[in-house]
């Protein structure tokens, strides 16, 4: 039986209780029953034979959404034939890669009529029982990662065969309906607060932006004379700041393969979004920028130490006495994409990186705008950390809430 939660201790339960008979759902309301999956749910593939719809649906953080068309590349009207069809009320599950991914909601409950590949199982409640009320639990398996003992042994997919024999808890209709519409509303609730705090962090986030351009291309006295820099997009610069290229001011070097190399542990392995493997070598060791070179290319990184930069990626220490980290925050202002390849997968050379003129303050005041950044940034860095953890917090309620209500511990109706 599952530990008692604080959603348990602090809401009413059901007058009597019984052994449910299954390990990890632990006792259920005296009333109710335990059925297998087939005697509640079917599975439904039928397929888009004759482009009945052409509403592409997608499964995306637990929501089931109308794919945007500009988002079909790759795939010809021919293709959807091979889809199947969706109903709202079906219930969606990502089956494939169970144990290489286990933070992805693999569930959602579909809204919308449509299509949606193949790769996906369609559950259909049948019409005795609540779809929203087996929504939520098989949410709650989801989460609690139950779902990772269907199947047997080392495999990687699941399939409709899996939730036929699995335990599926039957309040009476009424009672599941009830379960659902307090689900409903009160999740919908904690996403709302969870969406204001996101926004929040995105106001912070743009506040820090402007406070870091704002130093690293008018420095920090707001009293100081300007000059026409030269350069159209970068405008007017202080007296005594000096437009370069890039190669005066680093030292840019090509990114590697490192699978040949890839261990559990050792050296960073750094990509686009960070550091995401280890390597057994490293492929530099000091403070450095990343730059991206291929796809993401307007994201700079900051990294001091020994680590493996990949082969999509550039990496560059500072060279003629420039600071690093004001190169790092300059760079996050650039735009980059000014000179990147007008593709789908947009890339820079390092002919063009090297040429990218900015403009640059001396020494001395370069190490004072970094002292100022990181003094002034260091506030906002701790308010998004803490709405961080309190969108944590929203998260962990709404699984525990979930999950106490659908397997019976907790009363709502």
């Amino acid at each position: 039986m599952m530990k008692e939660t604080a959603v348990e201790k602090n809401m009413k339960r059901y007058e009597s209780y019984k052994d449910s008979g299954v390990e990890w759902l632990g006792e259920i309301p005296e009333h109710w029953e335990v059925r297998p999956g087939f005697t509640i749910l079917t599975e439904s593939k039928k397929k888009n034979t004759g482009f009945i719809e052409d509403t592409v649906l997608s499964l995306s953080y637990g929501n089931v959404i109308v794919k945007p068309k500009e988002k079909l590349t790759g795939l010809v009207p021919e293709s959807f034939e091979t889809y199947q069809l969706v109903e709202p009320g079906d219930i969606i599950i990502r089956p494939t890669d169970l144990q290489n991914d286990k933070t992805s909601l693999r569930t959602g409950l579909a809204k919308n009529e449509g299509i949606i590949t193949s790769a996906y199982i369609n559950l259909r409640v049948n019409k005795k029982n609540d779809n929203s009320f087996y929504h939520y639990y098989l949410y709650t398996i989801d989460i609690n990662k139950v779902i990772y003992g269907l199947g047997s042994g080392l495999r990687q997919n699941i399939s409709f065969e899996d939730f036929k024999r699995f335990p599926f808890p039957l309040p009476p209709i009424t009672e599941q309906t009830k379960i659902a519409q307090f689900l409903d509303d009160k999740t919908t609730k904690i996403d709302e607060a969870i969406a204001i705090k996101q926004q929040q962090i995105q106001l912070l986030k743009e506040r820090k932006q402007i406070l870091i351009h704002k130093a690293v291309t008018q420095g920090l006295n707001p009293n100081v004379t300007l000059k026409d820099s030269g350069m159209e997009w970068i405008g007017e610069i202080p007296v005594g700041w000096e437009v370069k290229r890039l190669k005066h001011c680093l030292n840019i070097n090509n990114g590697s393969d490192y699978k040949h190399i890839q261990t559990d542990e050792g050296y960073p392995v750094i990509g686009s979004g960070g550091q995401f493997a280890y390597a057994s070598d490293y492929m530099y060791d000091g403070e450095v920028v990343l730059l991206g070179r291929k796809g993401t290319i307007d994201k700079p990184l900051y990294f001091k130490g020994k680590f493996w930069a990949v082969d999509t990626m550039f990496y560059a220490n500072a060279k003629n006495g420039n600071i690093v980290k004001f190169l790092y925050y300059l760079a996050t202002t650039l735009p980059f994409s000014f000179y990147s390849t007008a593709t789908a997968l947009p890339s820079m050379t390092q002919g063009d990186l090297n040429n990218h003129p900015i403009s640059r303050p001396p020494i001395d005041e370069q190490n004072k705008i970094v002292e100022y950044i990181e003094n002034g940034t260091q506030k906002i860095e701790t308010a998004i950390s803490l709405k961080q953890q309190e969108i944590e917090k929203l998260k962990e309620y709404k699984s525990s809430l979930i999950n106490g209500v659908v397997t019976g511990k907790v009363k709502v109706c």
